[in-house]
């Protein structure tokens, strides 16, 4: 019920009990014209409410979007400690082999030390995810190989198969991170 129609049944019921009411009301246009202001005022306080929660949310998630990049930057940045630090007794074993080349004549010593550290390095990067791509007789796919060179052959059995590797290839977690240079039969 609109204050109009409240004050004309309230100006009726003064009027049955023989009561006459003094008029206080204001005139028509100035009442809407305080609804119109009071309803402004509102519709200010909101959009100002709005704006202020708007900016705090702007300013919360630039905040989010900082502190996420520094936590990236950090992250790129020490993510290979760990892969470092387990190279270290490779490192290690290598000094001890230099050491070793400069007093010793042992040649075939010398020989068993380096295989035993070139496994210990293999045995590293497989625990780490890193495979050497086998090439030996195998068909040449150029998803996974690359063709340097090729070479023609006298057996048809060798034809678009990998005669020799000039370089191997790696892949580290089923992707090719280094592809194998190879000679291919023709």
């Amino acid at each position: 019920m609109t204050k109009k129609n409240k004050k004309h049944l309230e100006d009726e019921l003064l009027r049955e009990e023989g009561k006459e009411t003094v008029e206080t009301t204001q005139p028509e246009g100035q009442e809407q014209n305080q609804e119109a202001s009071s309803e402004t005022e509102e519709l200010k306080k909101t959009n100002e409410e709005l704006n202020e929660k708007n900016l705090r949310l702007m300013a919360e998630f630039d905040n989010y979007r900082k502190r996420t990049l520094k936590e990236r930057i950090e992250l790129i940045k020490t993510s290979n400690e760990k892969l470092l630090l387990d190279m270290l007794p490779l490192v290690d074993d290598f000094e001890r082999a230099i050491q070793a080349t400069d007093n010793s004549n042992d040649i075939k010593a010398l020989k068993e030390g380096l295989h035993l550290i070139y496994d210990k390095f293999i045995a590293f990067l497989g625990q780490n995810g890193v495979k050497c791509i086998e090439t030996e007789n195998q068909v040449f796919d150029s998803e996974i190989h690359e063709a340097i060179s090729s070479f023609p052959t006298p057996d048809e059995d060798m034809k678009g198969k990998i005669i020799d590797c000039v370089s191997k290839g790696y892949s580290l977690n089923e992707k090719v991170i280094r592809f194998p240079k190879v000679v291919v039969g023709e």
